[in-house]
Formats: structure tokens, sequence, C-alpha cells
């Protein structure tokens, strides 16, 4: 499961900026869509319903160095000592990284630095119970809005979850997270997923 987090991630994320035809296939919103059911502008952002993020985070470091969104001592707390990060500058939902543990089946992590589009928690909060079914607004974390989200919930099943935190209202990361087998079905991957994703916030924070 070398590339899976990451890969499952960002096809999620690409789904952020697609329609969907009669068939439920995922196909890429024409100029006109994208008009009127998307804000194209941060003069219409963040879109109905969203949370709006009060104090925008420069994210452009780690867009370069997407590793750098998690320390050593954090990953070894959570996947055990020996994880070597997996960085993609060139992903398909942007830049990230990946962290996969070869000693426990299946663990694994992955922070993705959002470029599909530039509308934020907007896309996906527009998804809401078509695209992804599986939504779940989370507990922010001093201020930046996080939603749990997927075409399936696969917390139980699979042990997985990925959060959307907002940056700002027009950009959002993604935070993905896959339980080893044992802990499948006994803990929260998303409440796992929260607190990745609040570490994540606070090393952002640290790069002025």
């Amino acid at each position: 499961m070398r590339r899976t987090i990451i890969l499952v991630s960002a096809s999620l994320l690409s789904l952020t900026a697609c329609t969907t035809t009669n068939e439920g296939k995922p196909q890429p919103s024409s100029s006109t869509d994208s008009q009127s059911s998307s804000p194209n502008s941060a003069d219409g952002l963040p879109g109905a319903g969203v949370p709006k993020v009060e104090s925008p985070l420069d994210t452009t470091h780690f867009k370069q160095a997407p590793c750098d969104s998690l320390k050593d001592s954090q990953v070894n707390a959570l996947l055990g000592s020996g994880v070597t990060p997996k960085p993609d500058l060139n992903g398909p939902g942007g830049p990230g990284c990946s962290w996969n543990t070869p000693k426990v089946s299946q663990a694994g992590l992955s922070v993705i630095f959002n470029e599909v589009d530039k509308v934020g928690l907007t896309a996906i909060y527009q998804k809401k119970n078509t695209t992804f079914p599986f939504f779940l607004p989370m507990d922010p974390v001093d201020g930046y809005p996080m939603v749990a989200y997927g075409m399936v919930d696969e917390r139980t099943t699979h042990g997985r979850c990925a959060i959307a935190v907002g940056t700002s209202d027009q950009e959002i990361i993604d935070v993905s997270i896959a339980q080893s087998e044992e802990n499948v079905g006994k803990k929260d991957p998303c409440a796992a997923a929260h607190e990745v994703a609040a570490q994540v916030l606070t090393n952002l924070r640290a790069v002025r």
C-alpha cells in the first residue's frame, strides 16, 4: 500500500472540480457550469453555508516541501520509527507527501496541498450528499474549519478517513489516514486525521 493513501486522496480532490452526469460518472465541469455553480473569485467565497477562514495561512513553503508539514517526531508517534516520507510535487491533487510503514499492514497517512481549484472548502460543501455522500463537519482548530468527506464512509470498514482543512477561503489541505488492520473498527480514523490536521496547522503557523 505504498501509494494507496495519497492516490485515494488525490482522486477525491480531483472530484471537487467535476460535475456528475446522469450515469453518475464524474466529468469535467464546463465553463458554464463553473460560472453558475462555483464561485470563481474571492468576492464570492466562501459559498453559502461554508465556514469562513478569518486568518488565511501562507502555504507557499509547504507546497514546495510538502513533507515539512509533519515533523519526524510526529510521524514516529503515529506510525513508529523508520518511516520514510515520500514527496510528490506533481500529484493530480496538488503537491503532497505520504508516509507508509512497512512494519504494520495498511497503516499510513498523507497530506496534500490542493491545487485542483481555488474555491477552498466551497468545492467540498457544494458536493455534499451528491459526489460526497459521506460528509461530516469536524470541530475547527483555532478557527480553521475542517470537514471529513468521501464517496463512501470507510471508517469502520477499512479504517480510512480524509479531512479537508480550510487554510483560506480559496485553499484547502487534505489530510488522510489509513489505520492498521488491527485498529480498523476499534478507533475512529477521522478523530486521528483531525489530530494530524491540528499538528499540520501548528507546523504551518510556525513558518512565517
